[in-house]
């Protein structure tokens, strides 16, 4: 269980905060800077929770000083005070999120999860260039990343060639995918078998921030450019120079960020916020999408000219369903996985558990999966992995997607109707989780502002 500090002067929202995440999580709490450093001293946290004022102390001071260990924990800070100009300074002294108050006990829970995912996923990138500096031929390079990929079906057989055509190139690449199908994995691969694998990969998330916000997240900005830069602030390009930046949900990126990434596409130049100078970059661009940029281009809400630049090599990463020969592959990598994490015996799944997996349609694809092999695993109290430690979505106790089954059959005319199957999966999801859209964002694979923007745009009906 990894061990999280929230730092808060407020006892009631100290507390609510444990007894929220004490589950899930190890809390330690405190209430001031002196408190959080002893903590911070004497502890190997994980994760830091801290708000913005502590009375006659500051969150940043609490920041600075968790930044200063040897092991840093991932950092997220809290603000009743929430601007723009508080999220730049916060992480450009490090803070990997900054939520608002007052809180969504979800969200921060949420938050607080892909924290750590993301903080494992760069302590593997780390241990795996450290473990291959001296394997410099191109073949044990190749050999290494495609291990990433896990599927032996034609399909993803196909995606692996290509992977490894493409990889040696500098060419920019686009992912698109449903959520859940590894499309981040694939950036990761290609940059593994790249001629840069020993450079910086560096990940960007245009979903998670608003268009201000990424625009500076992106590009920099110099001291004084708007309220709040008190100095300069190097953007994701300028830090991945000479290796990889990965653009995730591109698709969600607003029309002035869109104009400004075709010129540093086009150009290989960029200029920071408040800036008229020009900066060379050296970056290999890989952008991922669930969405169709291709359809949105016609609806005008896309850039066509951005399209071109950003698909000048295309990979479509085929959806769980399409290649149910995975699903046991995937299902044991996943066991093997969730044992040693949960320091649980590893069991097998009984043919019956198995037969469950393979008749599910997987609208989450292989994060679904890999969420229902987790349930399994924690839930499992007998020498085996049996149906009754599948979650209800997967074994048909709870509501589950499934273009088959009685109760979503859809009509002729909407069996291929893209707009009506997204619809479907959101009302499925919003069921399985009581309507909790922060849950069911997270199962659908797409953030929450996503999710509130399909269902703005078009309000579900039973």
């Amino acid at each position: 269980m990894k061990t999280l500090l929230i730092v808060d002067d407020e006892k009631p929202t100290r507390d609510a905060l444990r007894m929220a995440l004490e589950d899930t999580f190890d809390c330690y709490v405190a209430a001031d800077l002196k408190q959080a450093t002893q903590v911070l001293k004497a502890e190997d946290v994980d994760l830091l929770l801290t708000d913005l004022r502590l009375g006659a102390d500051s969150g940043m001071d609490v920041l600075d000083a968790a930044l200063a260990l040897p092991h840093p924990p991932v950092s997220l800070m809290m603000t009743a005070y929430g601007s723009v100009d508080t999220a730049v300074e916060a992480m450009r002294r490090g803070a990997w999120h900054f939520v608002t108050k007052p809180l969504n006990l979800d969200e921060v829970e949420l938050l607080l999860k892909r924290a750590v995912r993301s903080r494992t996923l760069e302590k593997e990138n780390v241990k795996l260039f450290t473990e291959n500096e001296t394997l410099k031929e191109s073949k044990a390079k190749s050999s290494h990343g495609l291990d990433r990929l896990i599927g032996r079906s034609p399909l993803m057989e196909q995606v692996a060639a290509k992977i490894e055509q493409i990889a040696p190139t500098r060419a920019t690449v686009l992912i698109e995918g449903e959520s859940g199908t590894g499309k981040e994995i694939v950036a990761h691969t290609l940059h593994d078998l790249s001629g840069r694998p020993g450079e910086k990969f560096v990940a960007v998330n245009c979903a998670a921030l608003s268009s201000q916000l990424l625009e500076s997240e992106l590009f920099g900005h110099e001291k004084g450019s708007f309220t709040g830069a008190s100095q300069r602030r190097v953007g994701r390009f300028e830090q991945a120079h000479g290796g990889t930046l990965f653009l995730d949900e591109i698709g969600e990126i607003d029309a002035q960020t869109q104009v400004k990434l075709l010129r540093a596409l086009s150009e290989r130049t960029i200029e920071r916020v408040g800036s008229n100078s020009s900066i060379k970059i050296d970056v290999r661009v890989i952008a991922a999408t669930n969405r169709r940029l291709a359809e949105m281009v016609e609806e005008g809400t896309f850039r066509e000219d951005l399209y071109f630049r950003l698909n000048v090599l295309g990979i479509r990463m085929p959806p769980l369903r399409q290649r149910k020969e995975d699903v046991v592959l995937l299902a044991n990598s996943f066991l093997t996985e969730f044992a040693k994490e949960n320091n649980r015996q590893e069991k097998p799944l009984t043919e019956a558990a198995m037969n469950s997996l393979l008749a599910y349609e997987w609208p989450g694809n292989v994060r679904e999966l890999r969420t229902a092999i987790e349930h399994a695993v924690v839930m499992s109290n007998q020498a085996v992995l049996d149906i009754q430690h599948l979650p209800a979505f997967v074994t048909g106790g709870g509501h589950r997607f499934d273009l088959h089954s009685e109760k979503n059959t859809l009509a002729p005319k909407e069996e291929f109707n893209l707009h009506a199957l997204e619809q479907r999966a959101i009302q499925g999801a919003l069921r399985a989780t009581d309507g909790n859209r922060t849950k069911a964002a997270e199962l659908l694979g797409i953030s929450r502002r996503t999710l509130q923007r399909k269902l703005h745009d078009a309000p579900l009906t039973e």
